[in-house]
């Protein structure tokens, strides 16, 4: 479980986060959505520790992260994995090697048993025997499920993704949000999921907050969405065509 409590975030002059708590749960999928420059994307970065929230905390488990020791916070790196907008794949590295960077970077298993790991992750997101291909080789669905593979390759506790359906085709998009809900049931992992795609939304979203000028306005599931009130979000929900056949 990630509690976040009470983050405050401002950029010089600039306040973008006023004062967000929630509580995203392990086993489902959890959805931090809104449109363009509402901060769910700086709340992603203030909960996995690449910005310093100004005020309030991000536990894990009860475990605040920012108030922790270095020791402390390298050792919760290892239960956190990210799946990235672009996948963010080294160019350089086939494809074991772009999963098998957190092992080797964060982990001290000996060659055999991280080769394990890299195949059975693999094998995992559905992509046996593409270990020596490079990135270049690949279609944008592949990379993100390589992306996923490597996010899940020291058995991930926590697994943030930032946009995973970003420049895919709706059918591939349908594909990866499946994996992700199905990897996190699965293994029972805190999923968290920044996303403006109302598709998404619908096929995986169990548990949901909307952003709105870096406030939470609603928090829901899929279920009662399009029975909220708040002004804000049904512009939002509806500002998407195909949202308008789902309402009818």
């Amino acid at each position: 479980m990630v509690e976040v409590k009470n983050i405050n975030k401002s950029f010089g002059n600039k306040q973008v986060l006023f004062d967000v708590s929630a509580v995203f749960k392990p086993g489902i999928t959890n959805m931090i959505i809104g449109g363009s420059g509402t901060g769910k994307s700086v709340l992603l970065k203030n909960i996995v520790g690449l910005v310093v929230p100004d005020t309030g905390s991000v536990l894990f488990d009860g475990r605040d992260f920012h108030s922790g020791s270095r020791e402390e916070k390298k050792a919760l790196r290892q239960e956190i994995g990210m799946l990235f907008q672009s996948a963010a794949l080294f160019d350089s590295k086939n494809v074991e090697e772009n999963v098998r960077f957190p092992l080797d970077m964060l982990s001290n298993m000996p060659m055999d048993e991280k080769m394990d790991r890299v195949n059975f992750c693999l094998k995992r997101v559905g992509l046996e025997n593409v270990n020596k291909k490079m990135p270049s080789e690949l279609s944008g669905g592949m990379k993100k499920r390589v992306g996923i593979a490597r996010a899940i390759a020291l058995q991930t506790k926590y697994l943030f993704c930032d946009e995973p359906n970003s420049g895919l085709d709706p059918l591939t998009s349908i594909m990866i949000d499946n994996l992700i809900h199905e990897i996190t049931t699965e293994y029972n992992i805190t999923t968290v999921i920044v996303s403006h795609d109302m598709n998404s939304v619908m096929e995986i979203g169990e548990h949901i907050i909307f952003m709105y000028r870096g406030a939470k306005l609603w928090e829901g599931s899929n279920e009662t969405i399009f029975d909220s009130d708040v002004k804000e979000l049904n512009e939002f929900i509806f500002s998407n065509k195909l949202m308008r056949r789902f309402k009818r």
